[in-house]
């Protein structure tokens, strides 16, 4: 079975800056397309940006766009999002995910296309 395990969480002041990893490890599968959700207290869990195999094509949720940026090493299986200019709105335990479905942009925003989650970090931001 694939394992995703994140790390980079944490405390940070509103304007900051943090940037999570997300490595996965286990039974070899090609991970087509990863993405990162976030899930606030009460709330849905909700996408923020997902990107390709190759890397070169990514899409974000328009509340993170321009201030997030994800990224990619394929060979080594290895996820990151790049958070800066952090707000309090952005405080939620954020998960990685990863499919080996082909997905397109948009299909890439929905949830239940990711086959592998894990268990998430915390992040949060303080005004």
């Amino acid at each position: 079975q694939v394992q995703l395990v994140e790390s980079g969480g944490g405390l940070v002041q509103a304007g900051g800056s943090l940037k999570l990893s997300c490595a996965a490890s286990g039974r070899t599968v090609t991970t087509y397309a990863m993405g990162w959700f976030r899930q606030a207290p009460g709330k849905e869990r909700e996408f923020v940006a997902a990107v390709n195999w190759s890397g070169g094509s990514t899409y974000y949720a328009d509340s993170v766009k321009g201030r997030f940026t994800i990224s990619r090493d394929s060979a080594k299986n290895t996820l990151w999002l790049q958070m800066n200019s952090l707000k309090p709105e952005d405080t939620a335990v954020y998960y990685c995910a990863a499919t080996s479905r082909i997905l397109g942009a948009i299909i890439r925003t929905i949830r239940t296309n990711y086959d592998y989650w894990g268990q998430g970090t915390q992040v949060t931001v303080s005004s």
